[in-house]
């Protein structure tokens, strides 16, 4: 279950998987909606009689990018063909048109005759039902469409354009597909067929020994057929070798701006932090919506997917992208987040792309009893990110514009939102959306957020306000140093939960507690955010040669070791960094950052090939549980790469700086 190779441009974004079979196709927003679900569009080669779907597995497949761009680099070879296949895929950085360059090679010692074949298994707007896949005569493509949804698919070889064509029923009775039709190296040429339907098309080349011959493959996107049309003559006209040169070069010039100053950073690590950074902008709507993940294969496992914008995930991706120096990126972030923010000033659990409300599993009501169906983080989170942006960049104009509708009501309730007897938030669900209570991440993420609004009001002059927010903010710190603090653990407690008429302390071992220096609350060298933090790092080891950390003890989801002194749970990508970025922020010697960097070079050998980081990791074997890529591993990755640099110039400047100091000293004589 992972996507390993990821393609976009904002506005669309495709999925492959190991074998290079386009496997998700989002369209006209980033995670909605998914034109193939899942399904997969195969690509194959028939050789003299003999046929292998690229899934077959007498080939032998390498992955990966070509450098600092978003064009895939895979080599696969099958010797029992005598073929060897050079595969780049890209997705204009401007248009939705996807571009295939597959260079065949002839490893044998006798002329060959190949054919390539392309198959398209749509689910046109999320499902199968009244699609219509046609032969289009007036270009000799051939195109999907349903309602404005249409798809048109073309390509060149050396002999001309598409061979062989065919569309029929799948998954419906006895029939599996057109793919099937293409094995014998045939296709039957069928011009139209609706309903649940896919086409295969067909491009033929003769290679001499040794010889080599390129085939492209394309098809465009849009709403209408003229549109679709007109994108794909401007591939005819502009030739797809020639677009995907730009693709690369867009992307080597969109990278440039994080510059080449990397410290003692290995070269795996620098490549991971470049490689991330780009699957984060695949994951960014151009509207705003910032998605979790778009691996569709977790709807075999839960029915419902991670193709949402999460304002806890968005905040904290925009973050780490601010801090990378992506600004104008992550904008459109904050203003999707002001244009659904609820009347009453909270965000919901969850986002389509579109900005509707997305599925949710917290209650309205319990026991009767109505309940406000929010994680307050979520909130929170998008105030503290949004200063923490205005503090790197100094663009005034972007909270400007959404101080009246976004921090200031936002702000009010969260100072509303509180529990007066104790001087912290109210019960909301926590970050892992599991349980409800007051909790001590939710608590200092809001104590940050409020933070950020008092700043903010300060800089508009609107001090009443801001005095407001900071003494609102204070009764929070206070309220977490005198409820959440356990003395007798010396450490905090996770929460507080309503148990027998009374707030119990929660003290269940929990990683997120790394929240407490990340939003202010204190410093990472107050003794108690020491004594939390090691018990973190030692009591939620994964203690096998995968390491890690878990979420928190006993962490029941994708669990697959029993052994919680083995496994206290699977080790989670962005838990893992968290410890590294506590180790990064107490570090006072170069000394100091060599774990945080092991951390980093183990996290990079974690990734799948093509370097996509998966939520967790299998803590017996490393392979990849649940979704992958994970854009909330990549931003924390991003992010921890980012500060593990800042804090080694700092170390570097002091360095220099005590060493000028004693060589301008005089001894006394």
């Amino acid at each position: 279950m992972a996507r390993h190779l990821v393609i976009g441009n904002g506005k669309m974004l495709i999925n492959l998987d190991r074998h290079g079979f386009i496997r998700d196709l989002y369209f006209p927003y980033v995670g909605q909606l998914n034109h193939v679900g899942g399904q997969m569009c195969r690509f194959g080669v028939w050789c003299d009689g003999q046929f292998a779907w690229l899934d077959d597995p007498d080939w032998q497949t390498e992955l990966g990018y070509v450098e600092d761009s978003l064009v895939t680099n895979v080599t696969a070879r099958n010797e029992r063909l005598g073929i060897e296949l050079h595969v780049n895929d890209g997705i204009h950085q401007r248009d939705c048109i996807y571009l295939k360059r597959v260079v065949v090679r002839n490893l044998g010692h006798t002329p060959k005759e190949v054919r390539i074949f392309f198959h398209q298994d749509l689910m046109i707007d999320g499902n199968e039902v009244g699609d219509t896949a046609a032969f289009y005569p007036g270009n000799r493509t051939v195109f999907h469409y349903k309602r404005s949804s249409y798809f048109m698919f073309n390509g060149r070889s050396d002999t001309g354009g598409i061979h062989q064509f065919s569309t029929g029923i799948k998954r419906f009775g006895s029939a599996e597909g057109t793919w099937r039709d293409a094995e014998d190296g045939e296709l039957a040429g069928n011009a139209i067929a609706q309903g649940s339907v896919d086409s295969t098309i067909g491009f033929r080349t003769r290679l001499e020994p040794g010889g080599e011959s390129t085939v492209y493959y394309w098809f465009s996107v849009g709403s209408d057929l003229e549109e679709v049309k007109k994108l794909d003559q401007y591939v005819l006209e502009s030739h797809p070798e020639k677009l995907l040169s730009r693709i690369v070069i867009y992307w080597n010039h969109w990278l440039s701006r994080v510059g080449n100053k990397f410290g003692d950073l290995p070269a795996p690590v620098i490549r991971q932090f470049k490689h991330s950074l780009l699957i984060v902008r695949t994951q960014i709507d151009d509207r705003g919506a910032i998605l979790a993940a778009n691996d569709s294969d977790i709807l075999q496992y839960n029915r419902d997917h991670y193709s949402y914008m999460w304002p806890r995930d968005g905040a904290l991706i925009a973050d780490a992208m601010s801090l990378a120096g992506y600004h104008g990126t992550i904008a459109p972030f904050f203003h999707f987040c002001a244009r659904v923010l609820s009347p009453e000033g909270y965000l919901y659990h969850k986002y389509n792309p579109d900005g509707t409300v997305g599925s949710s599993w917290h209650p309205y009501v319990v026991q009767g009893v109505p309940r406000l169906p929010i994680q307050e983080d979520e909130t929170a989170l998008v105030l503290y990110a949004l200063w923490q942006d205005y503090a790197r960049h100094g663009e005034i104009e972007l909270p400007q514009a959404l101080y009246g509708k976004f921090v200031r009501k936002a702000s009010e309730f969260l100072c509303e939102y509180m529990e007066p007897s104790l001087g912290l938030p109210r019960p909301s669900y926590d970050l892992w959306e599991e349980r409800y209570g007051i909790w001590t991440y939710t608590a200092a993420s809001v104590y940050g957020g409020l933070m950020g609004a008092a700043y903010f009001s300060d800089l508009f002059g609107d001090y009443d306000r801001s005095d407001h927010y900071r003494a609102a903010a204070d009764r929070i710190k206070n309220g977490i140093l005198r409820h959440l603090w356990d003395q007798e653990a010396g450490r905090f407690a996770r929460g507080l939960i309503w148990q027998d008429g009374r707030w119990t302390k929660d003290m269940t071992l929990e990683s997120s507690l790394f929240g407490l220096f990340e939003f202010g609350v204190l410093p990472a060298e107050d003794p108690r955010v020491a004594s939390t933090m090691e018990a973190i790092a030692s009591g939620l080891a994964v203690n096998t040669e995968i390491g890690g950390i878990a979420r928190y003890s006993e962490d029941y989801y994708f669990r697959v070791c029993d052994d919680a002194a083995v496994a206290p749970g699977n080790p989670w990508i962005i838990c893992t960094l968290w410890v590294a970025k506590y180790r990064i922020e107490t570090a006072r010697s170069f000394a100091d950052l060599e774990e945080p960097k092991r951390t980093l070079e183990r996290v990079a050998g974690c990734a799948l090939p093509g370097g996509n980081l998966p939520e967790q990791l299998h803590p017996l074997d490393g392979s990849p549980l649940s979704v992958a890529p994970l854009t909330w591993s990549h931003a924390t990755y991003i992010q921890t790469v980012c500060l593990y640099v800042r804090k080694r110039e700092q170390l570097e400047t002091a360095s220099v700086s005590s060493a000028d100091r004693e060589s301008r000293s005089v001894p006394w004589a």
